[in-house]
């Protein structure tokens, strides 16, 4: 394939690629790719990417000897945080893998964790490893069915479940799967005592009852180049594939992603909370962890419910990731809070915002004015301790696009979200702004990785480099069309690289809409500025393929019920205000819907008309809107495990509300 744009770090004076080789002990490989459990590839080692690779026993061993005594891993259980170190992390983690290997794990065969995140997740996941296995997270989200696919196409030899409710997911599903040896509980009492059912505490006993030689003789026969990860991709366009990560690209990637301070320099710490099933929260939380020296704190299981500013204040991280979702959530909050200020209060906030916005897009700290620093000082260091950031010096966002709405109120609590771009098939990101690196919603290129963007301008994004994968799990055909012939990885996104070697993502190839007339429309852009325009609007989908002009659907911002996580047709304070703005009564989604409220129904139509002045050409123009009865959420159906928008899945959905744009 030919390449244009192609961007790389510039190489440094290092040993061959040749001596490395000779030096390192990797399974034979004919190939970059393979599609079996057991299979090994060639690694795309260059002159930019010459270290010597190691298993994920290397790279713990490697920081047991230089972080022993820090701590590693803190939950909280009643009002006592619990801590372990990396030397006691380390043990566990052998121990679990002496558990797995007495219940019959075989090489190559999966371990698959069903729950929220906490040091028995990670414990089992380093010890699946250890002992030869492949470690397959499942999302606490599937449904029995949705863990059946995964627990057999990863031929799982062991289930790791969290709780009694997802206990009852594989009780339902355990009789169809053939590899199935022995389930482990890590949280709360067994309710029953079932054949081959073992709590945490009766799993790790298990160990004693296997020698350190045993172990030892699985961990030396592990290559880099094999297999021990598996991600699942969340399955919006058909079966989950099975995304095999090589004990390479997890510790070669570790080293690279988020910017993150060896622990001898500073120890990081960060609060790990989201699905450590995707790829996002797995590499930055677990692997990076080990990699840095990092104190990881968990969560409980209901953050995103509310409780992750509380953990967040007590654990005072300096280090955050979050999704766009959960950044537009704090973003609602903030402000409902400012809103509910006194009148002086909500002036001062504004204006310290204000300064910090300009101070900010300015980007160079040099220039930060005196005014800002008083700003800052009097009044954003304040809101920012509140969100249990007061320690917090590294901001990212990553795992689906976030709008510049977002971007520019966070710069206004001079907080700088750094974009992460990259996809489970890259091992998590293979663009990631930082400290270093910054441009407004622009990503940069991780250290030794490389980007061809395929045509002049605008064209398809495909990455190289030691993160990309090892194939698709039993799918020979999708490896196929995922890797062209010179094993480049296509990312299926469009975007363009701008002369300070900055990536900027225009939209997906999947998702690009091509009306009746033959127009190539990205969505994002029309979707964003109309949220833009309408601070009511919580989601918006473009709709047009294959259609004679563009309609949208819209759902308005409302109060999202704690227990269940489904939204509720109470409007949030956002959405209230903005209708009192217009001289509207309405408090309810149902108050608005249907044409009843018909300020809200015109003021939509002056934003959507203005976003249309904007268009360039008529076929870019928004013809007809609808507003549906309830906002996309993961319950729904129509988000995402990580809240990114399943497009094929709203499609199905509200079929009827879209044909009803275009019936004659």
């Amino acid at each position: 394939m030919s390449r244009g744009n192609e961007i790389s770090p510039a190489a440094t004076e290092k040993k061959s690629i040749e001596e490395v080789l000779a030096g390192a002990e990797l399974a034979p490989a004919q190939c970059l790719w393979t599609t079996e459990a057991s299979g090994s590839v060639q690694l795309r080692m260059d002159e930019l990417c010459p270290e010597q690779p190691i298993t994920v026993h290397q790279m713990f061993t490697n920081s047991v000897q230089k972080y022993g005594k820090l701590t590693a891993l803190a939950s909280k259980k009643g009002n006592k945080w619990e801590k372990v170190t990396f030397s006691e992390y380390y043990h566990l983690s052998r121990m679990a893998a002496k558990g797995f290997l007495k219940l019959g794990l075989e090489r190559f065969h999966s371990v698959a964790i069903l729950g929220f995140n906490s040091a028995e997740w990670f414990i089992a996941a380093v010890g699946a490893v250890f002992a030869g296995g492949i470690m397959a997270g499942i999302y606490t989200t599937n449904s029995p069915d949705a863990c059946l696919y995964v627990a057999n196409d990863s031929r799982a030899n062991v289930i790791v479940v969290e709780n009694q409710k997802q206990l009852d997911k594989i009780l339902e599903v355990k009789d169809k799967l053939p590899h199935l040896k022995a389930i482990v509980q890590y949280s709360g009492s067994l309710k029953e005592k079932l054949p081959n059912l073992y709590s945490w505490e009766e799993f790790m006993g298990l160990g004693l009852e296997v020698s350190d030689q045993e172990l030892d003789e699985v961990i030396c026969s592990q290559k880099a180049n094999q297999c021990c990860v598996l991600i699942y991709t969340s399955g919006t366009t058909g079966s989950p594939k099975g995304v095999m990560l090589s004990h390479d690209n997890v510790t070669h990637h570790a080293s690279r992603a988020g910017d993150m301070q060896p622990a001898e320099i500073s120890q990081e710490s960060l609060v790990s909370y989201l699905p450590l099933s995707h790829i996002a929260a797995q590499i930055y939380d677990l692997w990076t962890g080990i990699q840095w020296g990092e104190q990881v704190s968990f969560a409980q299981p209901d953050a995103l419910k509310g409780s992750l500013v509380d953990t967040l204040r007590e654990a005072t991280p300096t280090a955050h990731m979050g999704v766009p979702r959960v950044w537009e959530k704090i973003m609602e909050k903030i402000k409902e809070g400012i809103s509910q200020c006194g009148y002086m209060k909500r002036k001062l906030v504004t204006w310290a915002m204000s300064v910090s916005l300009e101070a900010n897009q300015r980007l160079t700290k040099d220039e930060k004015s005196f005014l800002f620093t008083l700003a800052d000082s009097l009044v954003l260091q304040k809101l920012r301790a509140e969100l249990g950031f007061s320690n917090c010096v590294k901001f990212f966002s990553g795992a689906a696009p976030i709008g510049s709405e977002t971007l520019q109120f966070f710069l206004g609590l001079n907080i700088r979200l750094y974009e992460a771009y990259g996809m489970s098939e890259s091992s998590g990101p293979h663009f990631m702004s930082g400290p270093k690196a910054y441009q407004f919603s622009r990503q940069a290129l991780l250290p030794h990785l490389t980007v061809n963007v395929d045509g002049d301008g605008i064209g398809e994004v495909c990455f190289w480099g030691r993160n990309v994968f090892m194939g698709f799990l039993n799918m020979e055909d999708k490896t196929k069309e995922a890797l062209d012939e010179d094993g480049w990885l296509r990312s299926g996104d469009l975007g363009r690289v701008d002369e300070d070697g900055f990536l900027y993502i225009t939209g997906r190839i999947k998702e690009l809409i091509i009306t009746a007339g033959g127009e190539n429309i990205p969505p994002l852009p029309i979707e964003d500025a109309v949220k833009q325009e309408l601070p009511i609007i919580s989601n918006a989908m473009l709709i047009g393929d294959k259609r004679k002009f563009l309609s949208i659907l819209l759902t308005l911002k409302c109060t999202i019920n704690p227990e269940t996580t489904e939204p509720t047709d109470i409007l949030s304070l956002e959405a209230v205000e903005f209708c009192q703005r217009l001289g509207s009564q309405s408090t309810k989604v149902s108050d608005i819907i249907g044409g009843k409220d018909k300020l809200v129904y015109q003021s939509i139509e002056e934003g959507i008309a203005r976003v249309n002045s904007k268009a360039t050409s008529n076929a870019q123009r928004i013809q007809k809107w609808i507003i549906l009865g309830k906002d996309f959420s993961i319950v729904g159906g129509e988000l995402g495990p990580t809240m990114k928008l399943r497009r094929p899945a709203v499609l199905q959905i509200y079929h009827s509300e879209i044909e009803s744009f275009y019936r004659e």
